[in-house]
């Protein structure tokens, strides 16, 4: 499972020593590191923990927000961000994903350009560090108030607009699944080497939280064994990042739960693997006749 990463959020009741050991007894591959994980003893002492541990950081988790109607608040925004980016380089993140924000009070398109702005005030110090930026765009559902970029479509104009190679995008299934154009902005942000990280997990029927009730891999209504494939056939091979908010799997024993992540990562890289496997099949039919 040398490709699999989780979230600290997924295991949300772990502290971040917990959720080290418990992750490296099964031998997940890397960890994405949210910033409310490491808060109590701080991002230093995180990070010289995390090393003491066989598993790679994939991000920390997360900046953005940077649109407000207040000058004042996109400056505190930007600062903020930087900060952000120092706390990566503490607990060896090579990433920080981008939550780039919404501000009921501005129209989307202003938002979007404040957002850009924001990300441009940041990109000089991410360079110096040696951090990269990964917008992720959220589900429509969070245009009001947690972002304004809401479709793989909008997350790569940006990143090609800023054009730098320390920008990117974070894709995340549970925001994106729904989008008719999604396998050609996935094959585009590949093109564009772009894609900077992928989240997995599921959309259950009926859902009862838009929030708060993500699901298991499986566990859903999103076509993610095509998703993946759209994903692998567009460049990408790194992590597989399980991000879960979920009341119910929260209220779990997280060992148990860390049992089910493991069984529903498996079955969902075995039907990746199904998905492959009848593509060679045809591609060897097509030669053939």
């Amino acid at each position: 499972m040398k490709q699999l990463c989780i979230h600290t959020i997924t295991t949300k009741p772990w502290r971040l020593e917990e959720s080290l050991d418990n992750y490296c007894r099964q031998e997940v591959g890397g960890i994405s590191v949210w910033q409310d994980a490491v808060q109590s003893i701080g991002t230093v002492e995180a990070g010289k923990l995390i090393k003491e541990y066989p598993i790679k950081v994939v991000s920390y988790v997360r900046g953005g927000f940077f649109p407000h109607s207040s000058r004042e608040y996109r400056q505190k925004a930007v600062d903020h961000n930087k900060k952000m980016l120092d706390e990566a380089v503490d607990v060896d993140a090579p990433m920080l994903v981008l939550v780039c924000g919404a501000e009921p009070s501005v129209n989307l398109g202003e938002s979007r350009k404040q957002i850009q702005a924001g990300i441009e005030a940041i990109l000089p110090h991410a360079q110096s560090v040696g951090v990269k930026l990964a917008i992720e765009p959220l589900h429509p559902m969070y245009a009001d108030t947690r972002s304004a970029i809401n479709t793989l479509k909008q997350a790569n104009d940006m990143a090609a607009a800023i054009n730098n190679d320390f920008v990117g995008v974070a894709l995340d299934v549970y925001h994106v699944w729904w989008d008719d154009t999604l396998e050609q902005e996935i094959r585009r942000c590949g093109a564009l080497n772009k894609l900077f990280a992928f989240h997995i997990c599921d959309w259950k029927v009926p859902t009862s939280d838009m929030l708060l009730d993500r699901g298991l891999m499986g566990e859903g209504c999103i076509d993610l064994k095509t998703i993946k494939h759209w994903v692998k056939q567009a460049g990408f091979n790194g992590f597989h990042e399980v991000e879960i908010f979920s009341n119910i799997h929260w209220a779990k024993d997280q060992h148990q739960f860390l049992a089910e992540i493991i069984a529903a990562y498996k079955d969902y890289t075995a039907l990746e693997a199904n998905i492959n496997s009848k593509t060679t099949v045809y591609k060897a039919q097509t030669t053939l006749t």
